[in-house]
C-alpha cells in the first residue's frame, strides 16, 4: 500500500473542487498527468472471469483516467461487475502514488449494455413516445443501475440528427427534427446527471456535430453541412443541452467537415462548443478516432501529430484504450509540439469531473446492493410502458384491433419468434456478437486491437419473451406459427409452410424487419448502412406470397429505419412500425394488435417511398420538397410514404379550436396558443398535439414548417382536453446574412395538428421591434399545460 500526504488539500472534501484540482494538478508527474487523458479496456484486467491484479499493475502504475465497459466488454453479471469495478478503484486509491480513482464508462443507448440490466426501447422508438418525461425516467432507471454496478460515465445520448435513413445508426437517434431530438436529449442529460453529480452520470452527448448527415449514408463519411444548416439544424440540440441542462460530457464525431476531421477540430471544439456555449466539462474521443487523424483521414502525418492536432481541439480524453495520448503525445511534449498548459488544461478537466463525482470520498460501491438495483421492477415498468407508447401505426384498415374470437391468427416472419431481433445495435446481446466477431478478426472497428483468448463471450437474450411468446399466451391454441425466411438469407424454404398457414387462417401476422447488430450478419446499427429501405433478403416475396392467400394480412416491422416496398403498405391491411422495442416489446406489441393498449407513437422521421427521395423531410425550405414546375418526380410522388409526426390511433381525435391570444407581440415576449383537442371515438385514448409555425418571408430563406411544441394528451370517449402552448419569440429567431442570432420582425404563422401536414392554421401574428430593448435571447422551449 502506497502511503500519500493526509494533510494534501486534494483529499480534504471541505476544500472547494477548483483548489483541490489545483493542488492535485500541481502534485502531478507528466505520467501521472497522461495516464488520466487514457483508458482500458475492461477486459485486459480481467483473466478467468476475475480481475487480475497482476495485468492490472502493468498499465495502471502511473493512475488512469476512463476504464472502458467493465459491463459491456465482458460477460460479467451484474455483481460481478461491482466486484471488478471495486477491485480495479482499489488498486488506483491504495497501490498507486497520488490514488486517484478512474472512471468507468459504459454504452446506455437503449439501457446500460449490461448481461443482466433492463433493455429499453432503442432511441428512435422513444423518441417515437413523443414524451421526453419517460426519456428522463429511462435515464433516471440507467443512472441508478450504473452506480450500483460502480460506473460514472454514460456514452450517450446521440443527438445526431438524421435525415437519411440509409445510415445505420437512424436508430440511435431521436430522428430528423433538432426540435424534437433537442427536447428528448435535454430529459436524458436531466435524468442521467441528476440533481449533482454526487450521485449522478456524466452524459456524453454524441457525436458532435453532423455525424448523421453523412455523404451517401455512409458511416463515418464526410458531412456537407453549410454554416447556417449546422447552427440551426445539427449543432441545436447539443447547445440545448448545454446550456438547458448543464451536459457535462461531449464525443466528438469519426467524420470530417469541410476538410477538418471533428477530433482535431479547434472552432468547433473551441471556438462554438467551449467558447459560445461556456461548455466546462470534458470532451472525449469516440473509439481510436484520435489515431484515425492519422491512419483513417490522413489529416495527421503520424500518430504524434494526431495527438497534438486533438489536444490541442480540445480532445481530452482518449478512449477505449490509450495509443496517441501515450507515447506518441510524451515524445510530442518533449519536442515542444504541444505545451504543459494544453496538457494540465485537459487533466485538469478529467480531475474536476472525478471530485463533482465523489470518487475520492466514495470510490467503492456495495456489492451486495447491486441484485435489488440492476432491472428492478420499476425499471421495468418504464420500459413496458415506452415500448407501448413508441408502437406507430402507420396504417389501419379496420382491421386492427384483432377483436376477441375472431378466429385463427397465422403467425408468421422471421422477427416473430426471435427475441434478439427486438434489441438495438448498443444491447448487450448485439455487442457481444462484435466482441467475439473482434477477437476472430484481431481488431474492432475496423482498428487492431487484441481481446483475451480468455475472456468468456456469450449472448445472452434470458428473459426476453417474443412475439410468439406473448401472443400464444393470449390467443392459446388459435395461433399458428410458420417461420417463413430469414431476415437476410435468400432461402425460400419456409414459403409453403408460411402460405398454408396463413391461408388456414382468419388473419395473417407478419412480423418481419431487420437484425440490428455491428456484425455483417446485421442489417441496421452502426456501419450497417444500406442502399435500400426495402425489407432486406427475400422478406419482401415473403409478403407477396402470404397477401396472394387472400386472407386479410398485419405487418408489424421490427426495425431500425423506415422500411418496406410499395406492395406491403399498399396491400397490407394495417402496418405497426415497432421500431427495436426492447425486452418489453414483445407484450407492447401483442397488446397492441388485440386492442388491450391504444397506439400512440408518431414518426420522428419521415418514412420515404424510396431510397431515390432521400433526402426527404418536413421542414425542407419553400423552393425544396418539389421539382418546379411539375412537381413530382417522372416516376414517384415527391412526399414520403408517411409524414414526420404521423401515427394511427383506435380512438380518432379532433382539433375543435386553435387560436392565439395576440396577433402582435414584441420582440422578447410570448405568445399563448390555446388548443382544444376532442376523443370522438368510443374509447380512451392519447394524442400527441403539435405546434409548428411558418415564417412566411424573412432576410434568408426559412422552412416550410417548424416544429416548436408539442403536448401528449389522453381523453376519455367524448372527452375534450385543452392544451395552452407558451411560444417565447426568442425562439422563433434565426441566423441572418452575418451569422448572428435574431428575432426578426415580421409575421409568423403557427399551425397545430396531429402531424406535420394534417394541421389546422391556429392564426398569425406580428413581431415588432422595440429600440429600447436588448437583444432577444435565444428560447429552446416554452411552457405547456394541459387540462
Amino acid at each position: 500500500m502506497v502511503r500519500r500526504e493526509s494533510e494534501a488539500a486534494y483529499t480534504d472534501p471541505a476544500v472547494p473542487v477548483g483548489e483541490r484540482v489545483a493542488d492535485l494538478l500541481g502534485r502531478m508527474t507528466r505520467e501521472e498527468k497522461l495516464a488520466q487523458l487514457g483508458s482500458v479496456w475492461a477486459f485486459s484486467l480481467i483473466e478467468g472471469g476475475r480481475y487480475s491484479a497482476e495485468r492490472a499493475r502493468a498499465v495502471l502504475r502511473h493512475g488512469l483516467g476512463h476504464v472502458t465497459r467493465v459491463a459491456g466488454a465482458t460477460n460479467l453479471k451484474a455483481a460481478q461487475v461491482a466486484r471488478v469495478a471495486n477491485e480495479v478503484q482499489r488498486f488506483l486509491v491504495t497501490e498507486t502514488r497520488l490514488g486517484i480513482p478512474a472512471i468507468v464508462h459504459e454504452e446506455v443507448c437503449s439501457g446500460v449494455m449490461a448481461r443482466e440490466a433492463t433493455i429499453f426501447p432503442q432511441a428512435i422508438g422513444v423518441a417515437s413516445t413523443w414524451e421526453p418525461e419517460l426519456n428522463r425516467r429511462l435515464a433516471d432507471a440507467v443512472r441508478a443501475q450504473m452506480r450500483a454496478m460502480g460506473s460514472h460515465q454514460g456514452l450517450s445520448p446521440v443527438l445526431d440528427v438524421v435525415r437519411d435513413p440509409r445510415w445505420g445508426r437512424t436508430e440511435e437517434t431521436y430522428g430528423e427534427d433538432p426540435y424534437l431530438v433537442a427536447r428528448m436529449g435535454v430529459a436524458f442529460v436531466r435524468g442521467l446527471q441528476g440533481a449533482s453529480l454526487t450521485e449522478g452520470v456524466i452524459a456524453t452527448a454524441k457525436h458532435f456535430v453532423g455525424y448523421g448527415a453523412s455523404e451517401g449514408g455512409l458511416n463515418w463519411a464526410p458531412a456537407h453541412l453549410p454554416p447556417r444548416l449546422l447552427r440551426e439544424v445539427y449543432l441545436y440540440p447539443f447547445e440545448a443541452a448545454v446550456r438547458e441542462a448543464g451536459l457535462q460530457s461531449v464525443m466528438a464525431g469519426y467524420h470530417e467537415l469541410d476538410g477538418i476531421p471533428c477530433h482535431g477540430n479547434r472552432e468547433l471544439l473551441g471556438d462554438v462548443l467551449r467558447g459560445e456555449w461556456g461548455f466546462e466539462g470534458t470532451v472525449v474521443s469516440d473509439y481510436f478516432a484520435v489515431d484515425d487523424l492519422h491512419s483513417y483521414h490522413h489529416f495527421a502525418g503520424d500518430k504524434r501529430q494526431a495527438a497534438v492536432l486533438a489536444l490541442t481541439a480540445g480532445t481530452d480524453v482518449e478512449l477505449p484504450a490509450t495509443d496517441a495520448y501515450a507515447g506518441a503525445l510524451a515524445q510530442a511534449l518533449d519536442e515542444g509540439e504541444v505545451g504543459e498548459a494544453e496538457l494540465d488544461q485537459a487533466v485538469s478537466r478529467v480531475l474536476r469531473h472525478k471530485f463533482e463525482l465523489g470518487l475520492f470520498e466514495n470510490p467503492y460501491v456495495d456489492e451486495a446492493a447491486v441484485a435489488v438495483t440492476v432491472d428492478a421492477a420499476p425499471h421495468q415498468e418504464v420500459a413496458l410502458e415506452i415500448a407501448r407508447r413508441s408502437l406507430v401505426l402507420l396504417k389501419n384498415d379496420g382491421l386492427l384491433p384483432l377483436r376477441p374470437g375472431a378466429g385463427t391468427v397465422a403467425l408468421i416472419g422471421p422477427n416473430a419468434d426471435d427475441a434478439r431481433h427486438l434489441l438495438g445495435d448498443y444491447s448487450f446481446a448485439a455487442h457481444v456478437e462484435s466482441l467475439m466477431q473482434a477477437r476472430e478478426r484481431k481488431g474492432l472497428l475496423g482498428q487492431t486491437m487484441t481481446i483475451p483468448d480468455d475472456l468468456e463471450i456469450e449472448e445472452s437474450t434470458d428473459g426476453v419473451p417474443t412475439v410468439r411468446d406473448e401472443l400464444a399466451a393470449r390467443l392459446g391454441d388459435r395461433l399458428r406459427y410458420a417461420r417463413g425466411c430469414d431476415v437476410i438469407d435468400t432461402s425460400r424454404d419456409g414459403f409453403d409452410e408460411a402460405v398454408a398457414a396463413a391461408a388456414a387462417a382468419d388473419v395473417a401476422v407478419l412480423v418481419l424487419g431487420d437484425r440490428s447488430g455491428l456484425t455483417m450478419e446485421a442489417t441496421t446499427g452502426e456501419s450497417r448502412d444500406r442502399s435500400s429501405l426495402d425489407l432486406p433478403g427475400v422478406q419482401e416475396d415473403l409478403v407477396r406470397a402470404v397477401v396472394a392467400t387472400g386472407t386479410p394480412v398485419v405487418a408489424v416491422l421490427v426495425a431500425g429505419r423506415p422500411v418496406g416496398g410499395d406492395f406491403l403498405h399498399e396491400n397490407c391491411a394495417a402496418v405497426l412500425l415497432a421500431w427495436l422495442p426492447g425486452q418489453t416489446g414483445a407484450r407492447a406489441i401483442a397488446e397492441v394488435l388485440l386492442g388491450e393498449v391504444n397506439p400512440s407513437g408518431k414518426l420522428p422521421i419521415s418514412y420515404p417511398r424510396t431510397v431515390g427521395q432521400i433526402p426527404v423531410f418536413y421542414g425542407h425550405k419553400v423552393s425544396g420538397g418539389r421539382s418546379h414546375w411539375h412537381g413530382d418526380y417522372v416516376d414517384s410522388p415527391v412526399g414520403p410514404r408517411y409524414r414526420f409526426g404521423h401515427g394511427l390511433g383506435y380512438a380518432p381525435f379532433v382539433v375543435e379550436r386553435a387560436a392565439l391570444d395576440r396577433t402582435e407581440v414584441i420582440a422578447g415576449d410570448s405568445v399563448e396558443v390555446e388548443v382544444i383537442v376532442a376523443n370522438t371515438g368510443d374509447r380512451a385514448g392519447e394524442e400527441v398535439v403539435q405546434l409548428y409555425v411558418r415564417d412566411p418571408q424573412a432576410s434568408v430563406t426559412r422552412p416550410v414548417l417548424e416544429l416548436k411544441g408539442f403536448a401528449r394528451v389522453s381523453a376519455g370517449a367524448g372527452e375534450r382536453t385543452t392544451i395552452r402552448f407558451d411560444l417565447p419569440t426568442g425562439q422563433l429567431g434565426f441566423y441572418d446574412r452575418n451569422m448572428n442570432y435574431t428575432v426578426e420582425a415580421g409575421h409568423i404563422e403557427v399551425y397545430v395538428g396531429f402531424s406535420s401536414d394534417g394541421h389546422t392554421h391556429a392564426g398569425t401574428f406580428t413581431i415588432t421591434g422595440d429600440a429600447d430593448r436588448p437583444e432577444v435571447r435565444k428560447a429552446y422551449t416554452g411552457a405547456v399545460h394541459t387540462r
